[in-house]
C-alpha cells in the first residue's frame, strides 16, 4: 500500500513539465524498491493458497508475532538441538496494523535460509468490544486452526487493561494494541472463555492440539479465557514503588534485573533479565509428564513486571516463584496440551556460552547465563524436556491429521 502510493505520487510529479523531475524519477523509483520493504508489511496470505493435500505432506506450525527476534529464537533452539524445524512449515500470522515491520523478517530469512517460513496477513478491523465473540476474524481463525498442527504465542508488551475490565495503572505501557486484539481474539476462539460461555471453542473438535504461550503469550491466554493480570508485581504484590526498595527485599522477588534499569549503560553490561528458580506443583504437567520432581527448583529467565492475578476459565497454576506469590506457569484442564508460561525458555542468550554479563554490582567478572543454568540442575534439563514435550505433541497432532 505504502509502496504503491509513493510510486503514484512520483508518477504524478513526473507528469509535470519539469525536466529535472523526469530525470530524477527513475532514480527515486530504484531507491523505493530498496528501502520501502523496510516499511511495508508482507502481503502473503498463505492459508488462502495452500491445499489440504499440501497440509498433509508436512506439519504446519503457526507462530504469532513472526518478528526477526522470534525467528532468531527459533533458529537458536534448532541449532542447539531443542527443536527440529527442518521438515516443518512455519506460518507467521499477524495483523497489517501491527507496529512491527515483518518485512524485516523476510530480509532476515533471506540471509539465513534455515526456516521454511510463510506469512498470513489479516486486514479486517475488529473493535475491542468484539474480541470475545464471533467477529470478522472468526472464519480466518477456523481456517488457520484446521490447516495447522500447533501454535506458539510469543512475548511482548503490556496488554491494554481495558480488555480485562480494569483501569490502566501509570506503570502499564500500551505499545501495540492491534497485536493484542488479534492474539486475544485468536486465543478466545481457540480456548473459549468465561466472557461468553455459549461460545464453542475450536479446540473442542481437536482437544489434543498443542498451544504454547510464552510470557505475554501466556498472559494473553489468561485474559482471553476471562482472567486478569497484576499490572505491576513490585508495586501490587510486594508494595514497592522504586527499584532501590525492591533491591532491599532481595533477589528472590525480582523478575527482571533492577540493576539493569538503574545502570543501563553499555559499560556495565548488566544482564537485562533475571534467572530465578521455580516452585513446581506436584500435580502439574512438569512433574506429571516431563519427569520433574516437586523438590526440583529449575532456574528460568524472566523479563516481566506483570503476572496472572486470576486464572482464566480452564487454567490451573502449576508453577510459582519460590515464595508462592508470583504465578509462573499454567496448564489447561480441558485441553491437555495447552501450556502458558510466564518465563522465557526460548531466548538465544540461554544457549550462548560466549554471552557474558554483569548480574550484580559486586560481580568482579562477567558471568555466563548458560553456565549459571548448567550449574543449577535441573535447569538445562528442564528446558530440554519442555521443548521436547511441545515438539512431541506437535508431531502427534500432525500424525493424527
Amino acid at each position: 500500500m505504502f509502496r504503491s502510493n509513493f510510486i503514484t505520487v512520483l508518477e504524478l510529479l513526473s507528469g509535470r513539465k519539469t525536466g529535472f523531475l523526469k530525470f530524477l524519477l527513475p532514480f527515486l523509483l530504484s531507491l523505493s524498491f530498496f528501502f520501502l520493504p523496510l516499511y511495508s508489511q508482507p502481503e502473503e496470505r498463505y492459508f488462502d493458497k495452500v491445499s489440504t493435500e499440501e497440509i498433509k505432506k508436512q506439519p504446519h506450525l503457526v507462530i504469532f508475532y513472526p518478528s526477526p527476534g522470534t525467528l532468531r529464537a527459533l533458529l537458536s533452539l534448532q541449532e542447539n538441538g531443542f527443536i527440529d524445524l527442518k521438515k516443518v512449515v512455519v506460518v507467521g500470522v499477524f495483523h497489517t496494523l501491527e507496529k512491527t515491520r515483518y518485512s524485516e523478517s523476510l530480509r532476515f530469512l533471506k540471509e539465513q535460509n534455515s526456516i521454511n517460513l510463510h506469512f498470513h496477513r489479516l486486514e479486517a478491523e475488529v473493535s475491542p468490544s468484539e474480541l470475545f465473540q464471533e467477529n470478522a476474524w472468526t472464519q480466518e481463525f477456523e481456517v488457520i486452526f484446521n490447516k495447522s498442527h500447533g501454535m506458539i504465542f510469543f512475548g511482548g508488551p503490556d496488554i491494554p487493561p481495558a480488555v480485562y475490565g480494569e483501569k490502566t495503572l501509570l506503570l502499564t505501557q500500551i505499545e501495540d494494541p492491534w497485536r493484542h486484539y488479534l492474539e486475544l481474539s485468536a486465543l478466545f476462539h481457540l480456548l473459549g472463555g468465561s466472557q461468553n460461555e455459549a461460545f464453542r471453542p475450536l479446540l473442542s473438535s481437536k482437544p489434543e492440539y498443542p498451544i504454547l504461550g510464552i510470557c505475554l503469550g501466556g498472559q494473553t491466554m489468561n485474559v482471553a479465557t476471562g482472567g486478569c493480570l497484576t499490572q505491576d508485581i513490585a508495586w501490587e504484590i510486594y508494595g514497592q514503588k522504586t527499584f532501590e526498595d525492591l533491591i532491599d527485599l532481595g533477589e528472590t522477588v525480582w523478575h527482571t534485573n533492577p540493576f539493569y534499569h538503574l545502570f543501563p549503560d553499555s559499560k556495565n553490561k548488566y544482564f537485562p533479565y533475571e534467572l530465578h528458580p521455580l516452585r513446581l506443583m506436584p500435580d502439574g504437567l512438569f512433574c506429571r509428564e516431563m519427569g520433574l520432581k516437586p523438590e526440583d527448583k529449575p532456574r528460568v529467565l524472566s523479563a516481566h513486571h506483570q503476572q496472572v492475578k486470576k486464572p482464566g476459565k480452564g487454567f490451573k497454576i502449576i508453577a510459582t516463584s519460590v515464595d508462592g506469590k508470583v504465578n509462573e506457569a499454567f496448564e489447561h484442564e480441558l485441553f491437555p496440551h495447552v501450556l502458558a508460561l510466564q518465563f522465557h525458555p526460548e531466548f538465544p542468550v540461554l544457549w550462548d556460552k560466549g554471552a557474558l554479563y554483569r548480574f550484580r554490582p559486586e560481580d568482579e567478572e562477567l558471568r555466563s547465563p548458560h553456565l549459571i543454568l548448567e550449574n543449577s540442575p535441573p535447569s538445562l534439563d528442564f528446558h530440554r524436556k519442555l521443548w521436547a514435550w511441545f515438539m512431541e505433541k506437535f508431531q502427534a497432532s500432525y500424525l493424527k491429521k
